[in-house]
């Protein structure tokens, strides 16, 4: 990966991006993205949007989600001791024992969710699965005025744990789901920016929020931004380690490319044009199927405004809402370069329908 590329990446990982409390990430991904665009801004909410080529046409939407699972302060114990909810799908089983940094208005606190040694648990006939309330977070203090002092209910949480080159060209971090989203639509600007070949469309990169507790952000600027088509970047389960079962959940595999969608939101004519760029460039690609719902941004886009021609690209990801999410970076570097060859093959204000 080109090294400003992958300092992008690593600096937007690192950066806690907590769904309601966007704005960091926010802050670096319109930094990089302005270096390419004709135009950025943001929208009441925190949506943020790199455009290129105004007034061409079609519209297109290049869109992903820049928000992260997390936690968020809930209750203070007389001892100190901080009770948490959750913000999105994380799992309270993994959490225990991890380090965690609360982000206050005065700046970072760390803490350790606790985890009571197995010495003093070994009589405990049952031992179940912990729940959301069971954990909590030491911070050092000995009071609730003192943890109050620097805490308050309603400031997020998110893991220590940061981004680290493997091997293999495989990188692990939390939270790529989403971020490696909002970096794959900012490349793609780049590349079609430096592309030599002449831009019909109108493109809008965006990095849109919520996604994890409600598909929210993606709501409000696909209603606001009236694209004529979107292409929607997010994650899926890479299937291809011990316990999941192919039959059930498909067979998607790190290092052999991003998948496309087939069914539900994804129209069948946008997917069978990135079908057909990925075997011109000799991209490789994977394919999932959804009955119903595909669980990402692209369903809440889809059917905005009447219905909005729409298709997703997934990275494929192991361990997804861990804080050891695991990717391929040449699976990512495929996804820019699918996105921008098929802005650069869009003619004058092509439209895509379903043929009856």
């Amino acid at each position: 990966m080109r090294e400003k590329s992958l300092a992008f990446l690593e600096q937007l990982i690192n950066t806690p991006s907590p769904s309601g409390h966007e704005t960091r990430g926010q802050r670096v991904w319109l930094d990089y993205a302005r270096k390419h665009a004709d135009e950025t801004y943001s929208d009441a909410h925190g949506n943020c949007v790199a455009v290129l080529n105004k007034g061409g046409s079609p519209r297109v939407m290049l869109a992903a989600h820049a928000d992260e699972i997390a936690l968020t302060v809930n209750y203070l114990s007389d001892e100190g001791f901080i009770y948490v909810r959750r913000i999105g799908g994380i799992d309270p089983a993994i959490i225990r024992a991890q380090r965690v940094v609360i982000h206050t208005r005065r700046g970072p606190v760390r803490g350790v969710v606790g985890n009571v040694a197995p010495h003093l648990t070994k009589t405990d006939k049952d031992r179940k699965l912990p729940e959301m309330h069971d954990l909590f977070i030491d911070i050092g203090v000995d009071s609730r005025k003192t943890a109050a002092e620097l805490v308050r209910v309603g400031d997020p949480i998110t893991l220590v744990d940061g981004f680290e080159l493997l091997r293999n060209n495989l990188a692990i971090a939390r939270a790529f789901d989403n971020r490696v989203g909002t970096f794959a639509v900012a490349e793609a600007l780049r590349l079609i920016r430096r592309s030599p070949g002449k831009l019909k469309a109108e493109i809008c990169a965006v990095s849109n929020i919520m996604e994890e507790v409600g598909l929210f952000g993606a709501r409000q600027i696909a209603y606001s931004l009236k694209p004529d088509l979107a292409l929607v970047v997010d994650v899926t389960h890479a299937t291809d380690v011990p316990t999941v079962s192919k039959a059930m959940h498909g067979d998607v595999r790190i290092g052999q490319g991003p998948t496309l969608t087939h069914g539900g939101s994804n129209h069948p004519e946008l997917v069978a044009r990135l079908e057909k760029i990925a075997r011109q460039r000799k991209i490789a690609i994977q394919h999932e199927a959804v009955s119903s719902s595909s669980g990402t941004d692209t369903d809440a886009i889809f059917w905005t405004r009447g219905g909005i021609p729409s298709a997703l690209v997934s990275l494929p990801n192991r361990y997804m809402h861990s804080p050891v999410e695991l990717i391929s970076l040449a699976d990512l570097e495929a996804i820019p370069e699918l996105l921008a060859a098929f802005a650069l093959s869009l003619t004058r204000q092509e439209r895509f329908k379903t043929r009856i």
